[in-house]
């Protein structure tokens, strides 16, 4: 299939798509569903939203018996989960667990990876917590009458959907805070080789436009593309399409945005979303919402780029709606969230009912509108133009941030300084096994590579060190370990090996002190220096382009030839 286009980084230009070509700028999105409580609970309530070409959120409010709107912290809970694209209800009396069941059977589940998962969930932290890794897709299949009219392109309504929405949301294992990354839909990454779960039919590895990989078999071998791009252990996954964006946006009552001038995204190539907006902030919803999400043509220089920080700026703007309780009263408006929040998603088989859903926005709830972040994956042109690739250096540097648990904003607390304590054992009696965690499923395992790093620590004196056989997969060579008084002996090892201090963790789940070699340490006895830049990484590059939730006076550039 042709690749999705972008215009040039505002010097540079590459070829125009033709009117009808696939993506959210002309088509569809596709249809999903989301959730409510336990059997007992009358859910009326409920729903989130994800969208077009990004993913904006919609949520809903509990109540008890007798429909009375539930105060405090559930209704708190409720509010914020727009975000997640996923709301949560809980409700009265009456026909509570058939309507309980009829929420659960709106829900579409897919397997959650399609693909080898060497990756492993993240050990808990010392105090048992872990991180959480959503992945939120925008699809722009045309597989309904609603999705064509809406998205255009009938010509494409048998063709499969591709993921032209693609955001992780990252929240931190203490719950303090919240990354989300966009990337481009025309990406050029590996995707790995992935076996539809309905046909079975395997789909080899190849490289293409990250929006492809939905073709191969799902949404499934999308997270297990992400997984591989950035090392970053996936959860759960949610997907929602142009139907589903449209009945949500108007169970919610709109969203506020903003433009500098006058818009009108449409030219006479048929080029564009259709947006037409006056300057200033305006409520939308409906379709226009869907618009708004899908403007390429009409902001800034026309690319993915401008796009993805229109969406940012409306899911921060629902959040902080939602989290005011706007339109959240009305025990109608909630029953109609849930029906087109439930109705809008695919969800992950770890997501397959809405208990689940509304326990996992009540972790959502914790993460302050301050301490949200959202950025653009950092990228580059391929030489010759035809493609969007990860940015070397600052791509990589963001992913590791989440990788390592770290905020995007650089405002994690700080820790006092103090004297790192040394070691209590004796090297030669240091008890450490070594693990190979290059179990790549794009790049193959590197065989030996625990022996040789156990034979390198003979050498520096710590002769109690053995291996694990085991392959396992992970992107960062990390010293695990579980009782404190371990730490000095942790950090006395990384620094024989030259390994940062960031690559020793203390772990609840940790049986021992236990040394993982990753994907960053591929060959050699030596760990690999890493530049400066890397090393003092502790907030997303520039080149991320971030944009905080508390942002409200964030308003798109219009670009000129797009006014009127």
């Amino acid at each position: 299939m042709r690749q999705s286009s972008v215009r040039g980084d505002r010097s540079r230009r590459r070829r125009e798509p033709d009117a009808q070509e696939p993506g959210w700028d002309d088509g569809p999105y596709q249809d999903q569903g989301l959730p409510p409580d336990a059997p007992g609970w009358t859910p009326p309530a409920g729903g989130a939203v994800s969208s077009g070409d990004g993913d904006a959120p919609a949520d809903g409010a509990g109540h008890r018996k007798g429909g009375r709107p539930r105060g405090g912290k559930g209704r708190k809970v409720l509010r914020w989960t727009a975000l997640t694209v996923a709301v949560l209800t809980v409700g009265g009396a009456g026909a509570g667990y058939w309507y309980y069941e009829h929420l659960n059977a709106n829900l579409r589940k897919a397997p959650r990876s399609l693909s080898g998962d060497g990756l492993k969930k993240p050990d808990p932290n010392a105090f048992g917590q872990s991180p959480l890794n959503i992945l939120l897709l925008g699809s722009d299949g045309r597989n309904s009458k609603k999705n064509i009219e809406l998205g255009g392109a009938r010509q494409d309504a048998d063709r499969k959907p591709l993921a032209d929405v693609q955001m992780l949301l990252h929240v931190s294992a203490d719950r303090s805070n919240m990354s989300v990354i966009s990337i481009p839909r025309d990406t050029r990454v590996t995707i790995p080789e992935c076996t539809d779960p309905k046909t079975h039919k395997v789909y080899p590895q190849t490289s293409a436009a990250i929006n492809e990989s939905l073709q191969h078999g799902g949404p499934g071998c999308t997270l297990a593309t992400w997984q591989e791009l950035t090392g970053i252990y996936v959860d759960h996954f949610m997907m929602v399409d142009f139907a589903g964006v449209v009945d949500m946006a108007d169970a919610i009552g709109g969203v506020p945005v903003c433009v500098d001038k006058n818009v009108y995204s449409h030219d006479s190539k048929g080029h564009g979303s259709g947006l037409r907006m006056e300057k200033g902030t305006h409520p939308v919803k409906g379709v226009q919402a869907l618009q708004w999400l899908r403007t390429r043509y009409g902001f800034e220089d026309n690319t993915d780029i401008g796009r993805a920080k229109a969406q940012h700026m409306y899911m921060n703007s629902m959040v902080r709606q939602l989290k005011k309780g706007t339109k959240l009263s009305n025990p109608g408006q909630l029953r109609d969230l849930a029906e087109a929040a439930t109705k809008a998603l695919t969800v992950d088989d770890g997501l397959d009912t809405v208990k689940k859903l509304y326990d996992l926005g009540g972790d959502l709830s914790r993460v302050p509108t301050k301490r949200i972040t959202m950025v653009t994956m950092p990228w580059q042109y391929s030489a010759d133009e035809s493609y969007v690739m990860p940015k070397p250096g600052d791509a990589e540097a963001t992913f590791g941030l989440l990788r390592n648990d770290t905020a995007l904003d650089g405002k994690d607390k700080k820790k006092k300084a103090t004297p790192d304590p040394g070691p209590s054992t004796p090297k030669g009696r240091l008890k450490v096994v070594v693990q190979n965690g290059t179990n790549s499923t794009v790049n193959g395992p590197v065989s030996g590579r625990a022996s040789v790093v156990q034979q390198r620590l003979s050498g520096l004196g710590y002769s109690a060190a053995g291996t694990d056989t085991a392959l396992t997969t992970q992107a960062d060579t990390t010293i695990t370990y579980r009782d404190k008084g371990q730490r000095g002996d942790a950090l006395a090892l990384a620094k024989a090996l030259g390994l940062p201090k960031s690559a020793v963790r203390e772990s609840s789940s940790a049986t021992g002190m236990r040394l993982v070699v990753g994907n960053d340490w591929r060959d050699g006895s030596a760990y690999p220096k890493k530049s400066g830049e890397e090393k003092a990484a502790d907030k997303a590059p520039d080149s991320a382009d971030a944009l905080n939730g508390e942002d409200s006076k964030a308003c798109m550039k219009v670009n000129p030839q797009y006014t009127f």
